[in-house]
């Protein structure tokens, strides 16, 4: 038997809840008779005690998020019966104390005992008490919380996205976060706007306690000629009944409202919290017992009480002291113990950042929050990558490492470095390609820029216009650092997407293609060949971001995962050829292709061992040598043609040129002649001979 999903919509509540608020409306207008008067009643008093017990075990005022709606929805109730008490009051008062129902009889019969006059100053106090203490008090903290929260959220705002960008807390987390802000600022403004119906809930039971003396009074002696004494006793029994019976729910409401609002700093249910701050330390309770003690002695006080509360005090203070309360720098109760660990968890030591940047001393002015800093432009580079890769990377955390240079930083993957420089945080990097000479010499501190290995000069920002003039590409420090993490992240794209990175992207998936996901793992095809084919295809910076396409190219290459992840990925690739096709296309419109003469594709073949995923070049080392030289000098004569040539050979020796190509420059494609799009222009502008 399934189990029953509370958070999931039962059936008919929509309509069940717009009927039971026409019915509130109807009574303000319909006559009701005492015996469903009595139910109404009966259900406004235990309603307002269900109302007060969860506001008193909420362990967060957002878990009683619709609590501003049940207030508004039980006021109405609450005013909609003493319309209706008032109704019978008035017309058949004069018939006994029952004229209103057995409820309100009995209320105010429990109140008045035989003493109008002390009926009526107690329940004056409770007026009082609802009225000017509970109400608007929880009034005012309802709108300083408002007020002070609002003012706090956009700091709050801009600390997550902080967060995020130094990798302290991952895309999901931060949504998360944003999504509990946005709830925090509508329940606290409406708690602002709800704490008005508590208030002016009691004025209006005020006026209808008077309403309804003078009323049934004047009723009572003109119409019904009783004698006044007889009127006042009945009339005012009747009235104290009904207001005693809509005021005790509108105090514990009231009450609810006060605790729900000020819970809005503490954590945990009202009596964890009550209980921990107040007996967390044995010397506050030990004083309270020593007082105690002695006003048992004083003259004319009952000792027995003092002395009672002495003890109960006293040993909440020796047990404290004996146990003390461990508390975390939140002010949170962690466990009771002798001694708190000073170590972290030796699981803290197992986890890994997937990317860090660490920092020197003096680069530490560049990591601000500011859009223009290190935290504001990793944000832009990773919304960059996931729009051309489809891929969200994992947040990089920066670090100072004072055991660096002033100026230097390290880029690490997985905690391992792949690639370090130094920047100078005051300087512009001027880059020239192609080189320095006399007509075109800079003052500057001669570098090389990280990224590319280009040529470059440190110079002072005043020499920014000279430099643009003479044809450099001037940058600042934090684009240097920031070009230089994008391309050790665009490298090692493969590693960074982790087996549950993989289900994410699969259950981001829109849901006309989760009946895709589910024919094809793990029926077909694992979750882990699913993410090698991935990984493969972001290592040579081919986007997934059609993955359903993806998916349906694996299901149909299923066929071929006995001949290893490496086939599977082949017949991917020419299923995105126009994709691959076109990220490769250059300012020309058309492919510009160094081809492979048919003697090498011949050599590479022949020299290839393994099967599947095993397949492995072996050639003799002066034929590699020679190989590289030759694909060296195709690059040399196609240096001057502004594009990035593709290195273009038969489906069967892809693979292979592709290892020596990675090991050479990893930063040129490999395609297959299957992978060309029919449709794409294409030149040779080069023969690896």
């Amino acid at each position: 038997m399934g189990g029953f999903n509370l958070q999931s919509k039962l059936p008919g509540t929509d309509i069940l809840l717009a009927v039971g608020v026409i019915l509130l409306i109807s009574i303000l207008v319909i006559p009701l008779p005492t015996f469903i008067l009595d139910i109404g009643l009966s259900l406004s008093i235990t309603s307002s005690v269900l109302i007060l017990m969860v506001a008193l075990f909420l362990e967060s005022p957002l878990d009683f998020t619709s609590f501003p709606t049940l207030l508004l929805l039980t006021t109405m109730f609450r005013l909609s019966l003493e319309v209706a008490t008032t109704r019978l009051i008035l017309s058949h008062g004069n018939e006994g104390s029952y004229a209103a129902g057995h409820v309100v009889a009995s209320f105010g019969g429990f109140l008045m005992g035989n003493d109008i006059v002390i009926g009526g100053i107690v329940f004056c106090i409770l007026l009082v008490v609802n009225f000017m203490v509970i109400t608007k008090g929880s009034g005012r903290i309802a709108e300083v919380s408002a007020r002070f929260f609002l003012d706090a959220m956009p700091g709050k705002q801009m600390a997550i996205d902080a967060d995020l960008a130094s990798g302290a807390i991952n895309e999901r987390t931060a949504r998360r976060k944003r999504k509990g802000l946005e709830e925090e600022s509508s329940f606290y403004g409406s708690m602002d706007g709800a704490a008005k119906f508590v208030r002016n809930d009691a004025i209006a039971g005020i006026i209808i306690t008077a309403i309804n003396i003078i009323g049934g009074l004047t009723i009572g002696v003109l119409r019904h000629h009783m004698p006044v004494s007889e009127a006042a006793q009945t009339f005012t029994t009747l009235t104290i009944g009904d207001g005693l019976v809509s005021q005790i729910p509108a105090l514990l409401v009231s009450l609810a409202a006060g605790i729900v609002v000020t819970k809005g700093g503490t954590d945990g249910s009202a009596d964890v919290t009550l209980f921990r701050q107040l007996g967390s330390n044995p010397k506050p309770l030990a004083i309270a017992a020593s007082l105690s003690a002695v006003f048992a002695f004083m003259p004319g006080l009952p000792a027995f009480p003092f002395l009672l509360i002495a003890a109960i005090a006293g040993i909440g203070a020796w047990l404290r002291h004996k146990t003390p309360l461990a508390v975390d720098n939140d002010g949170d109760e962690i466990t009771q113990t002798v001694s708190q660990p000073t170590t972290k968890p030796v699981a803290d030591l197992l986890r890994l950042d997937l990317i860090r940047l660490e920092i020197g001393f003096g680069l530490l002015s560049l990591a601000s929050e500011d859009d223009t800093h290190i935290t504001g432009q990793i944000k832009a580079l990773r919304r960059k990558m996931a729009a051309e890769m489809g891929f969200i990377t994992p947040s990089v955390r920066i670090q100072d490492n004072i055991s660096l240079g002033t100026n230097q930083y390290v880029i690490k993957l997985k905690e391992i470095e792949i690639a370090s420089s130094e920047v100078r945080p005051n300087l512009l990097l001027a880059i020239c390609p192609e080189g320095f000479d006399k007509n075109n010499a800079i003052p500057g501190e001669m570098t090389t820029e990280p990224s590319f290995n280009l040529p470059a000069v440190w110079i002072n920002q005043d020499l920014k216009t000279k430099a643009t003039n003479l044809g450099y590409t001037v940058v600042d420090p934090v684009t240097v650092i920031i070009t230089h993490l994008t391309e050790s992240i665009s490298q090692n794209l493969g590693e960074l997407l982790t087996y549950a990175a993989t289900q994410e992207l699969l259950d981001d998936l829109p849901s006309e293609h989760q009946k895709l996901v589910n024919d094809l793992i793990p029926s077909q095809v694992s979750l882990s060949t699913v993410q090698r084919v991935l990984q493969s295809l972001l290592q040579e910076r081919i986007s997934i971001r059609d993955l359903p396409t993806i998916l349906e190219s694996i299901q149909e290459g299923s066929a071929l995962i006995p001949k290893g992840i490496k086939a599977v990925t082949a017949h991917v690739r020419i299923r995105l050829s126009r994709q691959i096709s076109n990220s490769y296309v250059g300012p020309s419109g058309c492919i510009s292709m160094i081809t492979l003469s048919p003697e090498w594709e011949t050599n590479i073949l022949n020299n290839t061992v393994g099967q599947g995923d095993e397949k492995t070049v072996a050639m003799p080392p002066q034929m590699l040598d020679n190989f590289v030289t030759s694909m060296r000098k195709a690059f040399d004569r196609t240096a001057n043609l502004g594009e990035l040539p593709v290195i273009v050979t038969t489906s069967s020796t892809r693979d292979c040129v592709r290892m020596i190509v990675d090991r050479v420059r990893p930063s040129v494609a490999v395609m297959s002649q299957a992978e060309i799009y029919p449709r794409t222009r294409i030149r040779t502008v080069a023969t690896i001979t």
